[in-house]
């Protein structure tokens, strides 16, 4: 069969395996292993689905061979298999469903960490061998393919035979250079080792051919009558992992240590997870759990690719590798496993939603999470800020999601920009720190922070000397609108709401300026038709000409970013109220010009518009029309 050439992005990461830009060449076994382990577990629930095939948890092992001679490294193991499609599909294509991030991180430089973040660790074979070949036959399958490259020049695929179902990876170790020496992968110590620091939580019994000596009596005795000893060799298959699941061990430092190996390995990333949770429950709901929070989001996480949900054992044995209903939609992005004796093996999804003891699980787990990202977020700030530049906005979408049902959850947990202390600080933290005779939280969206603590609207609350919170992102003012009310204060639209700041002689004043002004508001809103559902002189502004704000529930920051969604149809929109400064001179203008000349007065009615269009954000109706408008004037 004719070979077949990898896709542009793959060629690139091979040429980096080969060419060893990256440092840590012995991870690949625990890429293999990790890969082999995964094989098992979905073979071993086949099992548990149909026990004619009559397959238990004995009958499956990890296999490590190494023939010095032929300079071959072989990982082997007696799971799931793959068809061919599976093949070209697995092992000729990089990531799988992420090859444009793989290829932009690339484009970036990030190439001594691609591997961890991109899920591609079947390639780090190609740090240490010129040659791979990879036997396998599927399940359920009666042919046995075979896929071999030898690095960027492609790779083919035939058929081949192979007893059983699994599958074989063989490697043909390079040779030794000036610089590195890759015959150290072919002594059975030195994979023994790797297997200790990096896979003994493997739950599957990993085998390997290991040579042991002892010295014993030849039966002989020498001049002084003492018995003659010997050196005697044997070689020997032992299991070389413990096979113990970390999250079964007592916690200590070493355990610890163990337990970033464990989720660097499973989860393929290359930084240690932030924080790890343990739990051990009795009772009601009897489970261990060890969850991880990650540093960072991985490459796929803000994508429909990504698949949440924790791993769910009973007894040690996967019944459900991504169980979602675990944790909450807001704490997506932790991983981790939950052991518990309370499930049947064969338990189906559809039972699992209703099942009692899940839902006590889950609300542990959940308030466990909770109370770790508010210890992180008192104890260790600048770490919880870390995080949340990755995972904030999950945060924010777990607020607004299912009707804003977690709220309560999660509000004390979300950070905001704070203009007066230019900041991130938490709710509790600005509520703390009001001015007196402040009642509101005031917030005010934009498209960057800075923009936001610019918008004329802010005047009033800045003279009043009091802070507000500056929004930038598109979930932002949802968020704000789900929340309404912390601690007993109402959360303020600097924009769109009423301030609460004028008295009573300030608001008696207000409705003299409409009344006085009423005819010209009236032209104007007419002049201006159905873009605009009001037009009124502005209580809150006081250095600026004009500005647009919004009534009813969709905000102008709302209406951006649904503009943003690759189907909308200009239906989501909100009621503009163009708000006009009758202290500014452009007012004075005006005026006049409604009483003296109407088409003029018409124009300046229009270019105001778009210029408060300009201010918020929003894109002009017709940019062109708007110039002409403009240089008609002078």
């Amino acid at each position: 069969m004719a070979k077949k050439q990898f896709k542009a992005e793959s060629k690139r990461l091979l040429d980096i395996m080969i060419n060893s830009i990256y440092t840590h060449k012995e991870i690949f076994l625990r890429e293999l292993i990790s890969n082999a382990s995964d094989a098992i577990d979905k073979m071993n629930y086949k099992a548990i689905e149909n026990p004619d095939l009559g397959l238990t948890r004995d009958d499956f092992r990890i296999d490590i061979s190494v023939d010095e001679n032929a300079r071959t490294v072989t990982v082997s193991d007696n799971g799931i298999g793959m068809t061919k499609e599976e093949m070209d599909q697995n092992l000729g294509v990089i990531a799988h469903s992420g090859t444009l991030e793989f290829k932009k991180a690339l484009d970036e430089g990030a190439e001594s960490s691609i591997i961890g973040q991109f899920g591609v660790g079947f390639y780090s074979a190609f740090m240490v061998a010129d040659k791979v070949t990879v036997v396998s036959k599927a399940f359920g399958s009666d042919t046995a393919f075979k896929w071999v490259s030898d690095g960027v020049d492609g790779y083919s695929i035939t058929e081949c035979q192979r007893d059983s179902v699994g599958t074989d990876v063989i490697m043909h170790i390079k040779a030794d250079t000036d610089a590195e020496e890759y015959g150290e992968f072919l002594r059975s110590y030195r994979l023994q080792s790797l297997v200790k620091q990096y896979s003994d939580y493997i739950r599957w019994p990993i085998h390997m051919m290991v040579e042991s000596g002892a010295w014993k009596e030849t039966g002989e005795t020498d001049e002084d009558g003492k018995p003659k000893e010997e050196y005697v060799t044997a070689t020997e298959d032992k299991i070389i992992n413990s096979m113990v699941p970390v999250w079964m061990k007592k916690k200590s430092e070493e355990v610890d240590k163990e337990c970033n190996e464990f989720y660097k390995t499973k989860y393929r990333d290359f930084e240690d997870p932030i924080s790890i949770i343990r739990a051990n429950a009795e009772g009601a709901a009897t489970y261990r759990a060890m969850l991880f929070i990650p540093a960072k989001p991985p490459y796929d996480y803000y994508t429909r690719e990504f698949e949440p949900g924790l791993q769910l054992y009973s007894n040690g044995v996967l019944i459900m590798d991504k169980c979602e209903d675990l944790l909450p939609f807001c704490f997506r992005f932790v991983r981790g496993v939950v052991d518990s004796p309370d499930f049947s093996l064969n338990i189906s999804r559809e039972v699992l939603q209703h099942d009692r003891q899940l839902k006590a699980i889950s609300a542990n787990l959940t308030k466990k999470v909770k109370a770790e990202l508010l210890r992180m977020l008192k104890d260790e700030p600048e770490k919880y800020k870390g995080f949340y530049a990755g995972f904030g906005r999950q945060l924010k979408y777990g607020v607004v999601d299912d009707y804003g049902s977690k709220k309560d959850l999660l509000a004390d947990l979300l950070l905001f920009q704070s203009y007066e202390k230019n900041e991130l600080v938490t709710l509790d933290q600005y509520v703390d720190s009001i001015k007196e005779g402040q009642n509101r939280i005031y917030y005010v969206s934009g498209d960057t922070f800075s923009q936001a603590a610019a918008l004329p609207q802010t005047e009033p609350v800045k003279d009043k000397g009091y802070d507000f919170l500056c929004l930038a992102e598109d979930v932002d003012g949802f968020v704000m609108r789900s929340i309404r009310q912390y601690r007993d204060m109402t959360l303020c639209d600097i924009s769109n709401d009423d301030l609460g700041i004028e008295g009573d002689e300030e608001k008696k004043d207000s409705e003299a300026k409409q009344e006085e002004n009423k005819d010209l508001l009236e032209f104007m809103k007419e002049a201006l038709g159905d873009k605009v559902s009001n037009v009124k002189i502005s209580s809150k502004l006081k250095k600026h000409a004009v500005v647009l704000s919004s009534e009813g529930g969709i905000t102008i920051e709302m209406e951006k970013y649904f503009r943003t969604l690759p189907d909308y149809d200009g239906s989501m929109h909100a009621s503009y109220v163009l708000e006009l400064n009758d202290a500014h001179p452009a007012f004075e203008a005006l005026k006049k010009a409604f009483s003296e000349d109407k088409d003029k007065a018409k124009k300046m009615a229009e270019i105001m518009y778009d210029q408060a269009r300009i201010i918020s954000g929003l894109p002009l109706d017709d940019p062109v029309a708007y110039s002409d408008m403009v240089l008609s004037l002078f």
